[in-house]
């Protein structure tokens, strides 16, 4: 499985809607939106009211990674925003199966992240639960930064565990990928990547969503 996941917070703010429109028309299946509150990461973008217009302008899957603190706090509301995956953060929720518990309750998949600095093992003991698990190449909270190669050893752990144990969980990264590395991303184990700049800078965004997905 190959999935490209193209970031909205690379997008055009002032043509939101013409860039949503083009992820819809595109080859990618997901919609990633960066949610930050300034505490958990040291920057802040959007919450509900982006997520609505969102929904509104595409029927592609919006993958949506809280990068908040206490992120059991407003799961259900994202649900209800639209989200059809929701990711909370490893390091910033004190009971990662009650969040869980919470997503897949209001109605989502469940996902959840972890950050350069935490091991692959941190999250084994509930990956039986998730419907997903985000691979963190780059340090959360800004775009634009450069991947982090030993980053791919995560994956290669948690794709071992998944199916070692038979767990219906997709692996995804975030962070610096592009046409040029994604041909070692997807090899390492990943199902999904998100792509913001690769995808938004480019000269032709919908090639660029093409090239990620055949390199």
């Amino acid at each position: 499985m190959k999935i490209v996941s193209p970031s909205i917070l690379s997008a055009d703010f002032g043509n939101l809607e013409r860039d949503i429109k083009m992820i819809d028309r595109s080859q990618a299946e997901w919609v990633h939106i960066d949610v930050m509150d300034g505490v958990f990461v040291p920057n802040i973008s959007f919450g509900f009211p982006v997520m609505k217009p969102v929904r509104k302008a595409t029927s592609k899957v919006l993958d949506v990674h809280l990068m908040i603190v206490e992120p059991e706090k407003y799961v259900k509301r994202f649900v209800e925003a639209g989200a059809d995956y929701v990711t909370f953060h490893h390091e910033a929720c004190a009971d990662p199966r009650a969040a869980i518990a919470e997503i897949k309750a209001a109605g989502a998949k469940a996902g959840s992240s972890i950050k350069p600095a935490t091991p692959a093992e941190a999250i084994f003991d509930y990956l039986s639960e998730l419907d997903l698990v985000l691979v963190m190449s780059v340090e959360p909270g800004f775009g634009g930064q450069s991947f982090m190669p030993n980053s791919l050893d995560k994956v290669r752990a948690l794709r071992k565990e998944i199916d070692e144990k038979g767990y219906n969980c997709l692996i995804e990264i975030d962070g610096g990928i592009s046409a040029k590395n994604a041909k070692e991303v997807f090899d390492a184990g990943c199902d999904a990547v998100v792509a913001g700049s690769a995808v938004f800078s480019a000269p032709d965004p919908e090639q660029a969503i093409i090239d990620i997905l055949n390199a």
